[in-house]
């Protein structure tokens, strides 16, 4: 699965990854290989990147959007650090 993290400033992240988890407006949500198309907003917190299944790396997010479409994960964010 392709992700991307984008802020207003800059690009955060790009390539390929097995999965990532999102802080949701309802709650905390992982999306991995070949998900369903889902848009949803997010909001201030964790995010994690699982490069594979042993391997991960996390940025604190500020409140922004995911789109999940054709196994490409476009994040949003209005702000992010690598915690």
């Amino acid at each position: 699965m392709t992700l991307e993290i984008l802020t207003p400033e800059k690009k955060i992240f790009s390539g390929e990854v097995f999965g990532v988890q999102l802080p949701g407006i309802t709650g905390l949500f992982e999306v991995l290989d070949k998900h369903a198309p889902i848009v949803s907003a997010l909001k201030e917190g964790k995010l994690k990147i699982l490069k594979d299944k042993n391997n991960a790396t996390s940025y604190s997010i500020q409140s922004g959007f995911v789109e999940v479409l054709n196994n490409k994960t476009t994040v949003l964010v209005e702000g992010a650090e690598e915690a």
